[in-house]
């Protein structure tokens, strides 16, 4: 191990007492029926409450989330994603919900909140260069009212946190953990939940053409969060680095349609055309590589 990666030892070590292969894909299925038992669970209640209205929403494909409340909801349901994660550590493991995070939920928050200050350093300079207008030229359009936006940003950070956190939680947290504890090589602590991570956000349905290359940005996307969550010993910087990801085409300009409900813009027709994804996706690459260093250069201090 080199000695940047120094602080994952004592990050991995919860996971050394059973550290079975069999274990971690037992864990994964725990995991899975959790979120998907859970799931179902929801979606059964809310058709008893609001067949109409959020059930409908939140069950039809390119309209979910497409308004504040089921928004909220989605981002929300990926609690149990973070539930199956410690139900596994808990009975497969022996570990603790704690365990997941760093030897120190403290330093954990520490660092998340270092990463986010110099994220949104880096954001606010990238904000004030000259006027962005989308991906192939599309102008944002204003979606919520402003008071609206301003009333629900509280909720709409929560949330982001919940499912950012969860995500995690499972991918660099229980599943980079139990896999290092069995392999030395970071090709596969790294490199396996990295593609699993990309696997997940292979949607054609959503991306067309473009699938493969939304899935290969989300793969180096994660192989960067496993790489600050080796140099810290925790998740707070790779959930930080998730989080301002996340908030800004959540919260601020999103593409029109699946999770736009909580964005004060969006970006009309951004889904549908496969050359206004591609065209912005040197600008994704350049701001992953430019939020990587930042947060490298924030665990520092």
């Amino acid at each position: 191990m080199t000695v940047a990666y120094a602080p994952h030892d004592a990050y991995v070590a919860p996971a050394r007492a059973r550290p079975e292969i069999w274990r971690l894909i037992a864990g994964l299925v725990v995991v899975a029926a959790v979120l998907f038992g859970l799931q179902s669970a929801l979606r059964a209640a809310l058709y008893a409450l609001a067949p109409e209205t959020l059930y409908a929403e939140l069950t039809m494909g390119e309209g979910t989330g497409t308004t504040p409340a089921s928004a909220l909801i989605l981002l929300g349901s990926f609690a149990f994603m973070a539930l199956g994660a410690v139900a596994a550590a808990h009975h497969l493991h022996g570990r603790s919900a704690a365990s997941l995070i760093g030897p120190s939920v403290a330093r954990a928050v520490r660092d998340f909140f270092r990463v986010v200050g110099a994220l949104a350093l880096l954001y606010a300079a990238v904000a004030v260069l000259p006027p962005w207008a989308g991906p192939g030229g599309a102008e944002p359009e204003p979606n919520l009212a402003p008071g609206v936006w301003a009333a629900l940003l509280p909720l709409t950070l929560a949330a982001l946190v919940i499912q950012t956190g969860a995500e995690e939680l499972l991918f660099r947290g229980y599943l980079q953990q139990q896999l290092a504890a069995r392999f030395a090589s970071p090709l596969v602590w790294m490199g396996v939940p990295a593609a699993l991570f990309a696997a997940g956000h292979y949607v054609p349905a959503d991306f067309g053409d473009n699938a493969a290359l939304v899935a290969l940005w989300t793969g180096l996307f994660a192989l960067a969060l496993a790489d600050v969550t080796a140099r810290a010993g925790n998740l707070g910087p790779a959930v930080a680095m998730h989080f301002m990801n996340n908030v800004f085409p959540i919260a601020f300009t999103a593409m029109e349609g699946a999770l736009s409900g909580l964005a004060l813009y969006t970006v009309p027709g951004a889904s549908e055309d496969p050359g206004m994804l591609r065209a912005a996706m040197p600008v994704e690459m350049g701001m992953l590589v430019c939020s990587w260093l930042a947060a490298r250069v924030a665990l520092r201090r």
